[in-house]
């Protein structure tokens, strides 16, 4: 069980009998009233995020989430599909929503740690970095910084970021899959 002062940003809670991550915790007193603990919370399952406001008698049981690894193997739009690290032939598939934005980055036979509560996958957690080639990358023209010296290049995945004039095609660049954006060259 978790007082109202330990529902921290990046803990998993049980409310109404769904998990929960708490994204952003405030413990704050409002005149000379009891403090209380707003919070931003996102419902694991459906992906919804909604603000919550616990109160000093407040307690939540923390969320028992299993983690295991997965390698992915490929998608067709509505169906990603994985399978077991060691064990190719235990295939199974994901929807979209469970894998969310990132997905976009995953390269065939990456290794990606899903999370699941009483026994189904609610989420996927991609590593925060990973090296993609870029495929794509129209050629800078010097002086054109009128853009913000960056361009759209294209991935070996297919997803298109903005990414530094310096870039070229067959370049291997470092890009954060929670944002979406370029952090380095690889060399």
């Amino acid at each position: 069980m978790l007082n109202y002062n330990e529902i921290l940003p990046k803990k998993f809670i049980v409310l109404d009998g769904q998990p929960y991550e708490v994204l952003d915790a405030h413990i704050f007193r409002m005149q000379q009233r009891k403090p209380v603990n707003q919070t931003k919370i996102r419902n694991l399952i459906s992906g919804k995020v909604t603000d919550y406001t616990f109160h000093q008698q407040d307690k939540v049981d923390e969320a028992n989430l299993q983690k295991k690894e997965a390698k992915y193997l490929y998608n067709n739009r509505e169906e990603w599909w994985f399978c077991e690290p060691d064990k190719p032939a235990k295939r199974f598939k994901l929807e979209i929503a469970q894998i969310g934005e990132g997905g976009k980055f995953l390269k065939t036979n990456a290794i990606v740690e899903l999370l699941t509560f009483e026994e189904k996958v609610i989420g996927v957690r991609l590593p925060i970095k990973v090296e993609l080639k870029v495929i794509e990358a129209p050629s800078a023209v010097k002086g054109d910084t009128s853009k913000g010296a960056s361009k759209i290049i294209k991935l070996e995945t297919g997803a298109e970021i903005s990414a530094p004039l310096f870039i070229n095609e067959g370049d291997l660049i470092r890009v954060n899959t929670e944002t979406g954006e370029y952090v380095e060259r690889v060399n």
